[in-house]
């Protein structure tokens, strides 16, 4: 398996993982250490903190609580440092998997060093997506049931012409402009697009039967537990449960990625990558003619 073979791919998750940390506390920490007056552990500092980037609307046992516009700023900024760094790193992961899929080594710097070079792409789609991601919000909030309705709606869309922006970001260096590149993510879409990504719903069959078959090791646990009235036994198989099904959930994740390049790979230039067939990849994609 392309994954077996290229073991740094496991490594791109964790680096985007940790740099989403390293941002949250980058920005979290000078708003939660502005000085109030206060001990930075009581309440009242929080409290503090609260009445300055908070106001509150709407009569008894009905709140709203709103943004000072100073805090929605400072929101905004986070959020779209955030998406940039996000896209960046999801950039290198895929360059590199679309190498991996093509036969070559896997390097986790000659990724990041790609994704600097395509900055300005980066950049362009980070802003358009959050500020569509800020629409689809509004929309919900402004219209309540029906606009959660709608924004639900075009969230999916959304989601789904959006699907190959990053792979084809890797593999058309020409192109920055985030419309151009929905466009031809789109279009690669609506080309090949039939039933659905078979492939996909069979991860998802899998995962599903992975935790059902799970849960059932853990009700024999359970019981065996009561039995011998000793539920250390249940404590330590919900333990390992509970790290096998985190291990579990991250190669998968990983192998939905690699899948959904090669799909790429195969509806934009044809070609069957291993360690899958193109037997394998006809019942995800169904082309017209």
């Amino acid at each position: 398996m392309v994954i077996v073979r290229n073991k740094e791919l496991l490594i791109f998750p964790i680096v985007i993982s940790a740099a989403s940390v390293v941002i949250f506390l980058f920005f979290f920490a000078p708003a939660a250490l502005l000085p109030t007056g206060y001990s930075y552990l009581s309440i009242e500092h929080w409290l503090a903190l609260g009445d300055k980037f908070f106001s509150i609307s709407g009569a008894s046992g009905s709140h709203q609580f709103h943004l000072s516009p100073a805090a929605a700023a400072y929101v905004a900024m986070v959020y779209l440092v955030s998406m940039f760094v996000a896209t960046f790193f999801n950039v290198a992961f895929y360059h590199e998997i679309l190498a991996a899929l093509s036969g070559d080594e896997v390097s986790l710097s000659r990724g990041l060093r790609f994704a600097a070079t395509r900055w300005k792409a980066i950049l362009l789609w980070a802003l358009f997506a959050g500020l569509i991601g800020l629409i689809i919000r509004a929309i919900e909030e402004r219209f309540a049931i029906v606009g959660r309705i709608i924004g639900r709606l075009v969230g999916v869309a959304w989601s789904i012409a959006s699907v190959f922006v990053i792979p084809v970001m890797v593999h058309d260096e020409e192109t920055s402009n985030p419309l151009v590149l929905l466009k031809k993510s789109a279009g690669t879409l609506r080309q090949t697009w039939g039933e659905g990504l078979i492939g996909y719903i069979g991860i998802g069959a899998i995962n599903t039967l992975v935790f059902l078959s799970s849960l059932a090791v853990l009700a024999v646990a359970w019981f065996a537990s009561s039995q011998l009235h000793n539920f250390w036994l249940f404590g330590i198989v919900a333990a390992g449960w509970v790290v096998s099904m985190v291990i579990w959930t991250y190669l998968m994740n990983v192998a939905g990625l690699v899948y959904k390049g090669a799909l790429y790979l195969y509806a934009a230039e044809g070609t069957v990558s291993e360690p899958y067939d193109q037997h394998m990849l006809d019942t995800a994609w169904k082309f017209k003619r």
